[in-house]
């Protein structure tokens, strides 16, 4: 939210100083749009909610999905054939009254937020952009682009990476024969949408390094440092999205992040390099 700054006093369009009910007034019809958007957007995914749940929702419970031929491929490469997945032996069901129009009604909401996410970030700023400094504009400038970005890797990799890793893994374990695996569709959506948002938002972690960085939490130096314990968390957080024991797995989820983490240690040094810069221009 933004707050009066002492050099730089918030204004409305027309130039007045804008008191507090003029922000939460602002607050409210940057929301209003934001929804309004994701409104537009969940209606769309409804209307055509039995195409998206065949060919999108359920690609990961289907052994002709992108990401299983291409570990198929890959295990042909290798020699290692328990990349292939070969089955994906479970039925789906839905146990209550009502489970499917709610599904439907679920996922198309779901669907919707990611498509108007970019859009609803961006009336975020509008709102936060007046409340900074204009040093602070212009480190943060291309932040709607770049937030909206990462939020699109992320959605992708945990769509086509993280999901059908684990789906593969969940529905081939074999506690006994005789058990059969009968899915609910409230738990097969559930296991979708947490491991695909999930990642997008993991993959917000260069931003959220560049906001810690700027209120001074952390530095590079401390994230140099501190870089093998990271490593060992992001295996640990590899470990637990992708339950499959196979080393192969979590490495390919784990690399990404590592990656991120890297990213992160750079975008924290430029932010450390600016303000040293900025502290250096008004000592002179």
């Amino acid at each position: 939210m933004p707050l009066d700054q002492l050099t730089d006093p918030e204004v409305d369009s027309e130039g007045k100083e804008m008191s507090f009910l003029d922000h939460l007034e602002e607050l409210r019809w940057h929301i209003i749009r934001a929804a309004g958007a994701i409104l537009v957007f969940t209606i769309i995914a409804f209307i055509f909610i039995e195409e998206i749940f065949d060919n999108v929702l359920l690609g990961p419970a289907k052994t002709s999905f992108w990401t299983y031929q291409q570990m198929c491929k890959l295990a042909a490469y290798t020699g290692y054939a328990d990349l292939c997945v070969k089955s994906l032996d479970f039925k789906l069901q839905a146990l209550g009254f009502a489970d499917q129009f709610t599904m439907s009604m679920t996922s198309s909401f779901f669907i919707g937020l990611c498509f108007a996410f970019p859009y609803a970030f961006w009336e975020v700023w509008r709102f936060i952009k007046p409340g900074l400094r204009q040093s602070e504009k212009k480190a943060a400038r291309g932040g709607v682009f770049y937030v909206s970005i990462l939020f699109a890797l992320g959605l992708l990799f945990g769509y086509f990476i993280v999901t059908p890793l684990a789906v593969n893994f969940l529905i081939n374990y074999r506690l006994s024969p005789q058990i059969q695996n009968n899915i609910d569709i409230t738990s097969y959506i559930s296991t979708i949408v947490t491991l695909s948002l999930g990642c997008a938002l993991i993959f917000q972690m260069p931003i959220i390094a560049f906001v810690l960085s700027k209120v001074g939490v952390v530095t590079p130096k401390f994230m140099r440092e501190y870089r093998k314990h990271a490593w060992i968390v992001i295996l640990i957080i590899a470990g637990v999205i992708t339950p499959s024991p196979d080393l192969y797995s979590q490495i390919l989820v784990a690399l990404p992040l590592a990656l991120l983490y890297e990213i992160s240690i750079v975008v924290s040094g430029r932010v450390e390099k600016a303000r040293l810069q900025e502290l250096r221009d008004l000592a002179q």
